[in-house]
C-alpha cells in the first residue's frame, strides 16, 4: 500500500485559517506543557494565537508566509515564516501532530519555507525552540541550521515579564542559517 504524500497549503481561506487556528492553538497547548514541566515557564496562549491570526502583517504575505499540510484528507501540520528586519525572517509555530509525524511533514514546511526566505531576499533565518524538542532540533541542523545567542527580536519577549526572559532564554535553543 502507497501512503499519500503530504502537501502544503497556504493560508488564506476561511477552511485553512481554521485549519491554522487549530494546529496552532493545539501546537501552543502542547509547547505550554513542555515549559511548564520542564521549566516551569507559563505564557498566555490566547493573546500569541490572536497575535498570530489577527496580525495580517506577522504571517501573512508579502511580509511572511504561513502554511498548514495535509494528509490523508486532515490538516496535519503548521509553520510560519515572520519577517525580522529586512534581511532576517524567523521560522515560527512550526509542528507536526505526533500522529503524522515520520511522514516527513516537518520537512516540507521548513524546506519551504527557507525557499520562500531566499525568494524574499532575506539573508539570514532564525529560530528558536524549547531545549526539551530535541526532534525538532535534529530537523533545524539537518538543513543547515547551527546554534547561536539569543537574539532580541526573539518571538517570546512578547509573552514573558522581563524577570521571566532570563529562564526563557536559558531554557531555549537559538538558531540561525545564513541563506
Amino acid at each position: 500500500m502507497i501512503s499519500e504524500a503530504a502537501v502544503l497549503a497556504p493560508v488564506g481561506d476561511s477552511a485553512t485559517r481554521a485549519a491554522a487556528e487549530s494546529l496552532i492553538g493545539e501546537y501552543l497547548q502542547f509547547i505550554r506543557s513542555v515549559a511548564f514541566r520542564n521549566y516551569r515557564l507559563t505564557f498566555d496562549i490566547e493573546a500569541m494565537l490572536a497575535s498570530d491570526l489577527q496580525e495580517e502583517s506577522k504571517f501573512y504575505p508579502p511580509a511572511g508566509r504561513f502554511y498548514i499540510v495535509r494528509h490523508s484528507d486532515q490538516y496535519v501540520g503548521v509553520g510560519c515564516l515572520k519577517r525580522i528586519s529586512a534581511t532576517v525572517a524567523e521560522v515560527q509555530r512550526m509542528y507536526v501532530r505526533p500522529s503524522a509525524r515520520g511522514l516527513g511533514a516537518g520537512r516540507l514546511l521548513v524546506v519551504q519555507l527557507l525557499a520562500d526566505a531566499r525568494a524574499m531576499q532575506f539573508k539570514i533565518v532564525r529560530l528558536e525552540s524549547l531545549r526539551a524538542l530535541s526532534a525538532a532540533h535534529t530537523l533545524y541542523r539537518s538543513v543547515g541550521f547551527r546554534d547561536i545567542e539569543p537574539y532580541p527580536e526573539n518571538s517570546m519577549r512578547d509573552y514573558q515579564s522581563p524577570e521571566g526572559m532570563d529562564a526563557y532564554r536559558s531554557s531555549a535553543i537559538f538558531m540561525e542559517l545564513t541563506l
